[in-house]
């Protein structure tokens, strides 16, 4: 069953799929340090299916260039990852790009979710027009014309919960717009709010999901099982090793022992014996005596930082009265932590580590395990020179491939019985 992943991002959604046993034709991105990581990541599964790993492993410890494993993807391959922007003037250039690589295959799949900052409640109290005249708003229009174009049996679409209550100037709801949009072209549309957590997640992470059958009939969303994981989010940082601010590396680290079972059923872990991009970031003197408070804070009691509680010579920002919990610790002892969101490439304040020893932010590697990214997954930036600024932002775009999965595997179930 061949997929089209349209705002692919670094491939959370791909991901998950292509373990669910479907086949991706091509990915479609804007953002070209997001569609090396694409690359990358075809290039690992093309080595890996073909027995020739080594060559993948040996890039990921800096052994060999960028360039020397591209070249041991085939063209096709490396065609499919289209960075190009979804929009009227490119479109046609994408479908002849798709057609191309496609050749007499049918697409049964189309999957993708449009940017959600135009939709975001965050994002919304923060923009002075409350994102009216964001052109983002209607990149689900350019999502319609691909299902027009390629017809296939079932969509899945997914956004922050935000797009529920997001309206047009005139009082029009985007979500109703896109419902009948997509009924125009042929596909009948039910949404669900499904929670990250509920599918083997360590994470508090909502989001809604579209599926569209074509020429459906109500009734067709598929049920999921609850996962219960029994672990908190401690089994995250189990092991790896300690860091301090501004210490790590981006290519070998080495595991020290672990004897649970949750970091191998999620497949964060696999058959390597190391994983990558465990990497601090520097930290200022200030910045890591507020961690060091919102810390012993959470240990003693589980109390919060309000930011009204930092001595005032450490307070930088004049608002007090809103985003109040902007400094925030990724409980050990919670069962899922807080959302990661992109705004992480800025700053680590909402995710500070809860070893008050370590003082310090997430790494990369943390974050991508607490959306279930396999330890092998390596984030790109736009040069050859890794980036961790990149590869948070890519990290809080993305949809956890654990939960994305589940929902590959759901849908190949109904389509086989279709």
């Amino acid at each position: 069953m061949n997929f089209i992943d349209l705002f692919s991002g670094a491939g959370g959604l791909s991901e998950g799929f292509i373990r669910g046993g479907f086949n991706p034709v091509a990915h479609v991105e804007i953002d070209k340090a997001a569609c090396n990581t694409l690359l990358t990541r075809t290039a690992y599964h093309h080595l890996k299916k073909n027995g020739n790993f080594q060559p993948y492993l040996d890039y990921i410890q800096n052994r060999i260039t960028r360039t020397e494993l591209y070249s041991l993807i085939p063209k096709n391959q490396k065609e499919s990852v289209i960075n190009m922007s979804i929009c009227s003037k490119n479109n046609h250039k994408i479908f002849d790009k798709i057609d191309s690589l496609k050749g007499e295959k049918s697409i049964d799949l189309i999957v993708g979710g449009p940017p959600c900052q135009a939709y975001s409640v965050v994002g919304r109290s923060r923009d002075e027009n409350r994102m009216q005249g964001d052109s983002r708003n209607y990149l689900f229009k350019e999502y319609a014309r691909f299902l027009e174009y390629y017809q296939p049996k079932y969509f899945v679409f997914e956004n922050v919960i935000g797009l529920l209550s997001a309206k047009t100037k005139n009082g029009d709801s985007y979500l109703q717009m896109m419902l009948d949009l997509f009924e125009e072209k042929g596909y009948y549309t039910e949404f669900k709010v499904l929670e990250a957590k509920n599918f083997g997640v360590l994470q508090n992470r909502k989001r809604v999901i579209l599926i569209g059958k074509k020429n459906g009939k109500k009734g067709f969303y598929p049920e999921f099982d609850t996962v219960q994981t029994n672990v908190t989010v401690s089994e995250i940082f189990m092991d790896l090793p300690d860091l301090k601010a501004g210490t790590g590396n981006f290519y070998k680290t080495e595991y020290k022992s672990y004897s649970g079972n949750y970091l191998f059923q999620s497949q964060i872990r696999n058959e390597l014996d190391f994983t990558t991009q465990h990497i601090a970031r520097p930290h200022t003197e200030q910045d890591k005596g507020i961690y060091k408070l919102a810390v012993e804070k959470w240990e003693n009691g589980q109390q919060r930082l309000n930011y009204n509680d930092i001595p005032e010579k450490w307070q930088t920002h004049k608002n007090k009265k809103s985003f109040v919990d902007r400094f925030k610790v990724v409980a050990g002892d919670l069962p899922y932590s807080q959302t990661i969101v992109a705004h992480i490439c800025k700053d680590g304040h909402y995710y500070i580590h809860p070893d008050i020893n370590q003082n310090r932010s997430l790494t990369p590697r943390e974050a991508a395990r607490l959306q279930t990214f396999p330890d092998d997954f390596y984030f790109e930036g736009i040069s050859e020179k890794p980036s961790r600024t990149e590869a948070f932002k890519q990290i809080g775009n993305a949809v956890p491939p654990l939960m994305a999965e589940s929902i590959a595997y759901k849908l190949k179930e109904i389509i086989l019985n279709d």
